[in-house]
This record gives structure tokens, sequence and C-alpha cells, in this order.
């Protein structure tokens, strides 16, 4: 497993890849890797003859009062877990890598990026959609890999790939949770053992949705109150958004007419946590 730091050193790597004729797989991160990372490299690695992992923090997706400064940082450690699991390129850049002097040109996303993320996060997408396509030029990649828990992220990924035509199969990978039901997540170290308790509000609010939607349930309304009833036993989780929707368009839905997505985003402390639930999913084509 080779690591890289610059676009040169890059380039050289992966035109040994590609003389090779191998089938490249890439892995965009954002480090501090735990083991849904992990189950992404996996999956590229089945997938694809050779697989690139980025490790990059992404300042443009940050607002300024966001945790861009104390985010987790821990290559080494991230270096460590991709041992042993076929990643054969780690490019792992400084910002000056990616954004050069005089960087003027962003990405600005409308369709799926306008809900939810979009809303309460103003320019978060718009910095995602910017780095992914610059890493996707950069490496060129046949497939890449992208984590379900960043559902709607996901969703502006596939809308970039498919509005700049661009060559890429991009996939979605299940979420990976905890024995105890939280979603892994890089931002799950800022919680005390007290907060990572509470915490678990989210996802149970989310397999009460999914208990009702199997037990034939389909008014949006009850089941969106039910989540809600499920989220007051923690008082002091503060909720941001609990919601039904199209799992292709994020419309909210009334009625669950087949697959159905429901999202939630909490604060806890002061950690903000996503995580989701495809409602119906046994349903869906």
């Amino acid at each position: 497993m080779n690591v890289v730091r610059t676009r040169a050193e890059l380039y050289s790597q992966l035109g040994s890849l590609r003389n090779a004729g191998r089938s490249l797989g890439l892995v965009p991160t954002m480090g501090a890797l735990h083991a849904g990372h992990v189950s992404l490299v996996d999956a590229s690695a089945a997938a694809c003859n050779a697989t690139v992992v980025t490790i990059f923090v992404n300042p443009t997706q940050f607002a300024p009062h966001e945790d861009f400064a104390k985010y987790p940082r821990t290559l080494e450690r991230d270096l460590e877990l991709l041992a042993g699991h076929g990643c054969s390129l780690v490019f792992a850049p400084q910002p000056s890598e990616i954004y050069r002097p005089g960087h003027a040109t962003y990405v600005e996303m409308g369709g799926p990026a306008l809900p939810l993320e979009g809303k309460i996060r103003p320019g978060h997408f718009r910095g995602v959609a910017t780095v992914v396509l610059k890493l996707f030029e950069l490496v060129r990649p046949d497939v890449a890999f992208f984590g379900q828990k960043d559902y709607q992220q996901c969703l502006v990924i596939r809308r970039l790939a498919a509005d700049f035509d661009l060559p890429i199969d991009v996939r979605v990978c299940p979420i990976v949770r905890e024995p105890d039901g939280l979603a892994m997540s890089s931002r799950n170290a800022y919680l005390s053992a007290d907060e990572r308790r509470r915490a678990l509000v989210l996802s149970r609010s989310l397999q009460k949705a999914a208990k009702l939607a199997n037990q034939g349930e389909r008014r949006a309304a009850e089941i969106l109150s039910s989540m809600r009833e499920v989220f007051a036993t923690e008082p002091e989780v503060a909720v941001e958004y609990i919601v039904l929707a199209d799992p292709d368009s994020l419309a909210e839905v009334e009625q669950l007419t087949g697959p159905t997505v429901a999202l939630v985003a909490a604060r806890v402390g002061s950690t903000r946590l996503i995580d989701n639930e495809i409602l119906l999913a046994s349903t869906r084509a």
C-alpha cells in the first residue's frame, strides 16, 4: 500500500496501475476511519483489481461555525486500519494540492442537494460536489464507493455523475452500525459516554419506523408521530429534522406506496449526527 501526498505522485502511481490494465475503485474519505469506511474498501477490493482511498478533510464543505478545525485527523491510525484490506494506494493531500492558489471554480448543485442538509448547511453540497468532482478527475476511477449513512450525499453524487456524463459507477454500500445500533461515524468520537447513550435515540426512531411500515402502516403522519415519541424519551437531544421521503427525489411523502427513506438529524450535545433507514426496502426493484 503506497501513500502519496501530491498530484504528481498520484499520477505516477495511477499510471502504473492503469498500465497493468486494472479496473480501479475509489473510496473517498475524510479520514478518522472506522469499520464503515473499511467496508467500502472491502467492497472495492471485491469488485475492482485496484483500490484508491483518498483521505482529505475538505475545507469547502464546512461552514465557518462548523467543526473543520477540530475534525479528527488520524492518518497513522487510518493507514494501520487499511492494512490487509486490498487498498493499493492512499492519496492524502494537503488542501493546497486540491485547491491551488486562485481557485475560483465550484459546482452549484440543485435537485437532491436542496432540501434537508441543503437547507440546514448552506454551501455544504457545493463543497462536497466540488471536491468529489476533483477527486473523480484526479483518479479517474471505474467505480466509486460511498456509504448509505450519508444518504442525501449519495444522491447528490449520483446526480453529479449523471449530469456531467462521468463514466463512473457510483455504488452505495449499506450502513455499518455498532452492536447497539448506533451508525458508525467519525463524529461519534466527540460523544461523551452519556451522550453516546442518548445518541441511540436516532437509530431507535428509525427502528420504530421500520417496524410500523413492516406491520402495514402506510400513513406517513402516523409513522412520523411515533418517531417523534421515541425522540421525546431523550429531551436533551435536539432534533433538526425527521422526514419520510421518496428515496430518489427526497420529496416528502404522505403515504408509503413503495420504498421510502426515513431520515433523521439531531444534535447530541454539541455533536451533530444523521442517520437513515429504507422502509419497505424488499419491495424495491
